[in-house]
């Protein structure tokens, strides 16, 4: 419907993370150079955002860049006792499942030095990293940062989360973890400029060249959403099908305005 109305070969403000749209900010594009620094030193990283500003999507295009040269474990939900927690990293890289708490650090162990004869370099991803709970979940990742051989660590690490992960990495996985730290960025919200430019990016992508969205929409969107990439998306997403119901092809502020205007309960105050 709208995608033929707007020549789009595809959704081009979907809220699920996809590389393919991954729009290179300066913050974005720095905070992945920053990602992949730590990844070919075997650094312990931690990126932090608020909800929305673009993490797993960058996580997502971290994992396709270095799918080669690593194999990732994903833990989505961190908020689990250690044991579990040593489990879920387990079952992440296909391992089978132990009971005992031993038997399941020396199967980790064991599959890293296995992947590092074979030239691979094994990897713990863990998203809403702020969840994870108190000093004994840090140790046993601090732990699993401890397997070494010669100069090279054998498990990489890094943390995804919102902003209050900055500080849980220290009260709760105490100054012994802080220091293992190598790489931190946080990404902040895009700026006017930028958020237009995103806009442009991700209809490029999706197939379309010409312009759509008029300046004043560009910054109506921008302040709507507080230049947060997830809430952009779900601002024009509305403003393209309010600009398809009125069959336009350049679409103004009146137009966000008014897909806003259904929105605003769930936005809140803008």
């Amino acid at each position: 419907m709208y995608l033929e109305h707007y020549g789009l070969a595809r959704k081009p403000f979907s809220t699920s993370p996809d590389p393919a749209f991954l729009f290179p900010s300066r913050q974005h594009a720095e905070a992945l150079a920053r990602l992949s620094h730590a990844l070919e030193e075997r650094e312990l990283a931690v990126l932090t955002g608020e909800v929305g500003a673009g993490k797993t999507t960058l996580c997502r295009a971290l994992v396709d860049q270095f799918a080669e040269r690593c194999r990732f474990s994903l833990v989505v939900n961190p908020a689990l006792p250690p044991a579990q927690l040593l489990a879920a990293i387990a079952q992440g890289f296909g391992l089978p499942e132990r009971r005992r708490k031993a038997d399941v650090y020396a199967a980790l162990a064991e599959h890293a030095a296995a992947l590092d004869e074979q030239g691979l370099f094994p990897v713990v991803l863990i998203d809403e990293a702020q969840l994870l709970g108190g000093r004994a979940a840090f140790d046993e990742l601090r732990l699993l940062t401890n397997l070494t051989l010669d100069d090279r660590g054998l498990v990489g690490l890094l943390l995804l989360g919102q902003p209050e992960l900055r500080r849980r990495v220290r009260e709760r996985g105490g100054e012994a973890f802080a220091q293992r730290v190598g790489v931190a960025y946080h990404v902040g919200p895009l700026d006017e400029a930028e958020a237009g430019r995103y806009l442009e990016h991700r209809l490029r992508v999706a197939g379309r060249e010409a312009p759509l969205f008029a300046p004043e929409a560009v910054a109506a969107i921008h302040r709507a959403a507080g230049g947060i990439p997830r809430r952009i998306n779900r601002v024009a997403a509305n403003a393209l099908l309010e600009g398809f119901s009125r069959d336009l092809q350049v679409l103004g502020a009146e137009v966000v305005e008014a897909a806003l205007s259904d929105m605003d309960a769930y936005l809140g105050a803008r």
